[in-house]
């Protein structure tokens, strides 16, 4: 029988909210150059003498407030999947679960498996659309260490998967728990990213004549706008909502550069509007953390100030049943690819990209 392995990987967070672990946590975030890209001299100095510095203390109240008696939800969240998928696996697999950043590290993932007979290795980052930040710096990161290893095992990268119809089933069921129905809108609120992010994923269709609001363009698979519209629509249909009651927006914004509407923008355009009760979820989350809890938390009080009166989070997928028969069949469904040219690809990829200072400022 072949030993096959499935690596689940999410973004990562501090061991502990103090202030030295978040530091170090930011530092390694904010340094891989697809997650801020620039030249390496400027990432550095931009990083680690300005941004790091200025955002720790701020950033170790808030993970002060997300942290519980069982620590980090989003690590929480995932070992509680890999243990229900390892239950699920029997012998047929087993599961291994890491963070990009920060601890159980992906790195410290892959050196274990290094020493293993592994005959098939399935990676999987738990981001449902493509984006050169998440999914992406996840396979470029595997690629090169794997091309480092003597025996290089079978390897398959799983990618975007919004449009599969175990993701769209799990996350309908979830909503349909909360009747959405009973409310006046539904939010469907994605993590935005730097507009020349997505304008590099498709350079011969320039952004602002996209269409992707309406319908998904033939370019949509590789922009992550398009892949976070379409998820809307797919979800809507699922859930049966009727034009009018659900909008699209883009939250945890670092700069004005970056993608929206704004969901902090739309909520109050909505309670302007006169709606009083909100239904709030987030669909480029598979697990509830920072952004699904504290950030929900304060526009629930900006929302509420501005006049309305409701606005109720459904929380991620975590480890629900359904998400975990989800990533068992996505995982199945990925094809395999070889290291170095895949490596090559994302490289490309990541070349394409030019620095604009207003996207971090």
């Amino acid at each position: 029988m072949k030993n096959k392995v499935i690596v689940l990987v999410n973004t990562g967070t501090p061991d502990k909210p103090e202030k030295k672990y978040v530091r170090k946590f930011l530092s390694e975030f904010l340094n891989d150059p697809r997650v801020i890209d620039m030249p390496w001299i400027a990432r550095k100095l931009l990083v680690n003498l300005v941004i790091v510095p200025f955002r720790t203390a701020r950033s170790t109240r808030l993970y002060r407030r997300l942290w519980t008696v069982d620590g980090s939800p989003l690590l929480c969240n995932l070992e509680k999947l890999a243990a229900k998928l390892r239950a699920a696996a029997g012998h047929e697999y087993s599961v291994t679960a890491a963070m990009r950043y920060g601890n159980p590290s992906l790195k410290g993932a892959l050196k274990k498996l290094q020493n293993q007979q592994v005959d098939e290795l399935v990676i999987f980052p738990l981001f449902p659309q493509y984006a050169s930040s998440t999914t992406g710096s996840v396979h470029e990161y595997v690629m090169k260490e794997i091309s480092r290893w003597n025996n290089i095992p079978e390897v398959s990268l799983t990618g975007q998967f919004y449009s599969h119809h175990s993701f769209i089933s799990a996350f309908a069921a979830q909503v349909r728990k909360y009747d959405p129905g009973k409310y006046d809108h539904v939010l469907f609120s994605y993590h935005s990213l730097p507009l020349k992010h997505i304008q590099a994923a498709h350079p011969d269709q320039d952004l602002s004549g996209c269409k992707c609001k309406d319908n998904l363009p033939e370019y949509g698979n590789s922009c992550y706008k398009a892949a976070c519209y379409e998820t809307t629509r797919l979800l809507a249909e699922a859930l049966e909502l009727p034009e009018g009651k659900y909008s699209t927006s883009f939250q945890s914004r670092f700069a004005k550069n970056w993608l929206g509407p704004f969901t902090d923008q739309t909520l109050k355009e909505l309670a302007v509007s006169g709606k009083k009760r909100i239904l709030f979820f987030a669909p480029s989350f598979v697990a509830d953390c920072l952004e699904t809890i504290v950030e929900v938390d304060e526009y629930r009080n900006s929302f509420v100030n501005r006049g309305g009166e409701e606005l109720v989070l459904v929380e991620s997928l975590n480890d629900n049943d359904e998400w975990v028969q989800a990533v068992i069949e996505i995982s199945q469904n990925t094809s395999p690819q070889p290291p170095l040219e895949g490596h090559s690809r994302q490289a490309n990829f990541y070349n394409s990209l030019i620095f604009n200072r207003d996207d971090y400022f």
